[in-house]
């Protein structure tokens, strides 16, 4: 009988210890990034400087730097690299699992309709000028309902072995309708104000982003990784096909329902705070793959290692690229659609 590590997976006693070095690696890089990205600005902050003050937040040290230097490392600068790392981290491990359960690489986080939804809500809470709190709170309850319709249509026309596939038609659909109705929004929003607020919202960036955000989101995004680590090895068995899942006593349905709440609490909060951070939960769960493999055990969290680091530097290219900070979500669809585009020359071939 077939098993989530005799079939497409090596022994975990070979492989162990190679794919914690590749995965310590990653984690390695990180806090390295982190302490790059305080010195990068239009204001220069060294990482030393920016290291003293954090570490004056814990210890107490001389005080040998001016105020705007701690103003900026704290309130400014702490919490655009813990969005940043947060998006990635959800984003990646959302799009991981995703492709997995779906069995389709072309599959990425928002295919249930999850960014449209959520799209509609800021749009709608610009629209209606709510406070930023009040956009994130209608962007989130949105976007959790864009995917439980989707759920709720797929369960009344789809029929049985078709699950995947009716998931999937029935999320483009109730994606194109919430998409439908942001461009409603936009026709009837003040060409002045309103507009361009919905505009660059839509485009995705950090520029707004404070503490408060990032609290936000962290535990719905941190909730939803420990929901989908603790589901690994299902993942394992269910990437083999529904059939096989259930012949080997998998609750598919059960699974297939927590799997995609998961994904979706974290897709969610990643695009409430962002904006739509376009593409970095299809590319970044490949790159993931053919670093440490197709076992979820280490795809998972390899994934979100990856996609926080890859969300941490192109937030630093959005911001020191040009004299005006581009929108971290065109930056993502510039890098991520060439790569998309490789994935689709290569569709027909056999995905491991």
């Amino acid at each position: 009988m077939k098993d989530a590590d005799s079939v497409g997976f090596p022994p975990r006693s070979s492989t162990f210890p190679t794919l914690a070095a590749k995965l310590w690696i990653l984690a390695a890089a990180i806090p390295i990034a982190v302490v790059l990205s305080f010195a990068i600005g239009r204001i220069a902050v060294s990482p030393t400087t920016a290291m003293q003050i954090l570490v004056s937040r814990i210890f107490e040290i001389p005080k040998n730097w001016p105020e705007q230097a701690e103003t900026i490392v704290l309130v400014i600068r702490l919490p655009r690299i813990g969005a940043a790392l947060l998006i990635g981290l959800g984003l990646s491990a959302a799009g991981a699992a995703f492709q997995g359960l779906f069995r389709n690489p072309l599959v990425s986080p928002d295919i249930l309709g999850v960014s449209a939804g959520a799209g509609f809500g800021a749009s709608l809470g610009i629209l209606i000028s709510l406070g930023p709190m009040g956009v994130q709170a209608l962007a989130f309850g949105c976007g959790l309902l864009a995917v439980l319709s989707t759920y709720a249509v797929a369960l009344r026309f789809g029929r049985a072995g078709e699950t995947a596939l009716i998931l999937i038609l029935s999320g483009i659909i109730i994606g194109a309708l919430f998409s439908a109705f942001i461009s409603a929004i936009k026709f009837v929003a003040d060409p002045d104000n309103t507009l361009p607020a919905i505009t660059y919202w839509l485009m995705g960036s950090l520029s707004s982003v404070d503490a408060v955000d990032v609290y936000a989101a962290a535990g719905p995004i941190l909730a939803g990784f420990i929901l989908l680590m603790s589901l690994r090895w299902n993942l394992n068995i269910m990437a083999f096909g529904e059939g096989e899942a259930r012949s080997l006593g998998v609750n598919t349905r059960l699974v297939r329902s927590a799997i995609i709440f998961a994904a979706t609490l974290m897709t969610a909060a990643t695009v409430a705070i962002s904006g739509v951070v376009g593409l970095v939960g299809l590319v970044v769960p490949h790159i993931a793959r053919a670093y440490v493999g197709p076992n979820f055990s280490a795809l998972i969290p390899g994934s979100a290692l990856l996609g926080a680091l890859f969300v941490v530097l192109m937030d630093n290219l959005a911001r020191s690229l040009f004299s005006s900070e581009l929108p971290l979500g065109v930056l993502t669809e510039i890098v991520g659609a060439p790569f998309f585009l490789f994935l689709l020359s290569r569709a027909g071939q056999v995905w491991a």
